[in-house]
This record gives C-alpha cells, structure tokens and sequence, in this order.
C-alpha cells in the first residue's frame, strides 16, 4: 500500500508543478487535492482554496493531531533555464516550482493520511489540511482555517526540513521606520539632513542585540533590509525610511520586541503586523521523541512557515532541503519523497 501511494503521489506533485498556484490564485491546486479525496474515496471539505478531511473514525474525546503543508508558491525569479511548469525529471530530481517548498511535503503528509485514513484505536484524532496563502501570511489559508478546523492540540506543518526535526522556529516582525530631518536646498547648509541622521540610527540597529538568546534558536536577529529617501540630486528630503525585519526567538513575544523599540529606536518605528510569533514543541513531546528513536537530529529552524499561525506545539518536518526553496530551477529528489512517505508513517505508528 505505501509503495502504491508513493507513485500516487509523486503523480500529484507532478500535476502540481504543471498547475501554476500563486498566493491566492490557488484554486486549480485546490481541485487537484479534491481529486485525490475523490480517488481514494475519502470525504473531505474545501473552504476556499483550502481542502481538509478528519480521519474516518473522528473522536472528540481524544487529542487531534494536524497534517499541514501549503499548496501555494512564490513566482519564479528570472535565474530559471527550465520551464518552472514543467515537471522534469533529470538523475532523480523532479525540478519545477513549488516541487521542494512545499509540494513534496504536501503529497507526503497526504500519503500519510491516507495511510491512516481508516484505521481503527488511534490514540489521536487525525486532520489533514492543504492550504492556500502560506507565502503571503494571508488571510485565507491556514490562519483563517483554524477557526473552522477541531481543536488542534498538536501540529506537524510539513516545509523542507531533510526530515530533521525542527522543534522550533522564530517568529517575524516586519517593521516600517522613519527618520525625520529638515528639507532643504542642496547649496545652502543644513544641520539636520534626514540621510546624515540614518547613518546614527543605522548604528544602533546594527549594534544592537538582545540579552535574552535560545538554545534552539540563537539570538533575535534584527535587519535594516530597505533603505529609500530623496526624489532629486539638489533636494534634502524631509525623511529616510527603513524597513526592518526582526527574527524572533522564542525567549520573547512580538509584542514585546516591539514595546522595547518603540522606548528605545532613534526614529518613528511601527510594526506591519506582530501575529506572526515564534512557535516551538518540547523536545520530551512523543513526536519529537518518536522521530529522535528513528534517528532523526533537531534543530531550530530561522525560516518561517504557517506554524506562527497555531497556538499548539508543532513539529516542521518534511522532505527536501530549506536552501532549494524559492531558488532558480527549484527540483526535490524522488528518493526524499519515498523516504519521507515512510518516515512520517514509522513517525505516528510510534504515536497514533
């Protein structure tokens, strides 16, 4: 049966690949996790461009466990030399967009389901969901799903991880910060020149750290990543902003990463968004333990996935490598599908 469900989902992922599903423009992918329900004859529910089904024998007095991945893509950059639509396979590599972030994650975890679909005495209750908006943290994807979803009590969110455990992961803080100076004619003096004043407060955000680190995550990691000001050679502009993006760990909140810059910073500061917190699972959880017994290294993961979304423990975990996501001619081995299929089953064989 699982090797029948590996080359059924490799045949997906394939299907995949050749659907374009940039965030929320998900809806042919979507049609495509609807057929797979339909094939294999399980019910299933699609809310928006999300598709999710309970295990057949659903029961609300026992924990749930949450299958994820995302079925949404980035677009392709201009470094591609394969067509990023094309399902190509060259020396076991399945190249196309959307194979390695997070296709082959999400054709696995729904391998696993089906595994599991029917089987009686589980110790959880089992929900997979494939959902929509994960590059953009938008709205509609998993963020807006939990409100429909039962309670999840523990989650594995399927991203590249190389079946490594990723027992943590931080949180993001996007910040837009403005510095203030006096406009003016290039030819006549000026003591208060908005760029002059960055280069201080530029400084301080590249001197600055925060006393509080992980042994998961490291320290919270702030960067000065945009810069703009000006619109003509002879003209002080009145402002210089910046764009800062803050890498969370879990030893503080979003929200009071953004207190202590709103004290502290040298210039107008304000966050875009403060939901998107770090997320983690204690290393004695049986998940975790069941994936350590199968030799399985942890670690804690800088790259943010739908897991800043959930409220619950969980586990990032899936084939491929976190370094081909969003790169040119992005490919997965066919062999990290295979593997994946059957670690994730000997995983919750050792906890379901």
């Amino acid at each position: 049966m699982i090797q029948k469900l590996t080359t059924k989902a490799i045949n997906l992922l394939k299907n995949l690949i050749e659907t374009p599903s940039f965030s929320s423009e998900e809806e042919q992918t979507a049609q495509l996790l609807e057929n797979w329900f339909q094939e294999v004859n399980i019910p299933y529910t699609r809310t928006q461009n999300n598709v999710w089904s309970t295990n057949k024998h659903f029961d609300t007095n026992k924990p749930t466990l949450l299958l994820n991945s995302h079925h949404d893509t980035v677009k392709p950059n201009n470094g591609y030399t394969k067509d990023p639509f094309k399902a190509i396979v060259e020396d076991g590599k399945l190249y196309g967009l959307g194979s390695n972030d997070a296709g082959g994650c999400l054709v696995s975890l729904l391998a696993t389901y089906t595994y599991f679909y029917a089987q009686e005495n589980l110790n959880y209750n089992i929900v997979f969901a494939g959902t929509a908006e994960e590059e953009s943290s938008g709205p509609n994807g998993l963020n807006g799903l939990l409100k429909i979803l039962p309670t999840i009590d523990v989650a594995i969110v399927g991203e590249p991880t190389l079946m490594n455990l990723a027992i943590a992961e931080k949180g993001l803080v996007v910040f837009d910060a403005v510095v203030k100076g006096t406009p003016g004619h290039a030819a006549h003096p000026n003591n208060n020149n908005a760029i002059y004043n960055t280069i201080e407060v530029l400084q301080w955000f590249k001197d600055l750290s925060f006393e509080k680190t992980s042994e998961t995550l490291g320290d919270v990691k702030l960067t000065v990543t945009q810069i703009n000001a000006g619109k003509q050679h002879n003209a002080v502009p009145a402002e210089v902003s910046l764009v800062v993006d803050a890498r969370v760990n879990d030893q503080y909140t979003n929200q009071e990463i953004n207190d202590f810059l709103q004290e502290n910073a040298l210039c107008i500061i304000k966050p875009r968004s403060l939901k998107l917190n770090s997320s983690s699972i204690p290393v004695t959880h049986p998940l975790v333990q069941a994936g350590i017994a199968l030799g399985r290294n942890t670690y804690g993961s800088p790259t943010l996935s739908d897991q800043a979304v959930l409220s619950c423990p969980s586990l990032k975990l899936g084939p491929g490598d976190s370094t081909r996501s969003h790169t040119a001619d992005e490919f997965i081995y066919l062999q990290e599908i295979e593997d994946g299929i059957e670690l994730y089953i000997k995983l919750l064989e050792k906890v379901l």
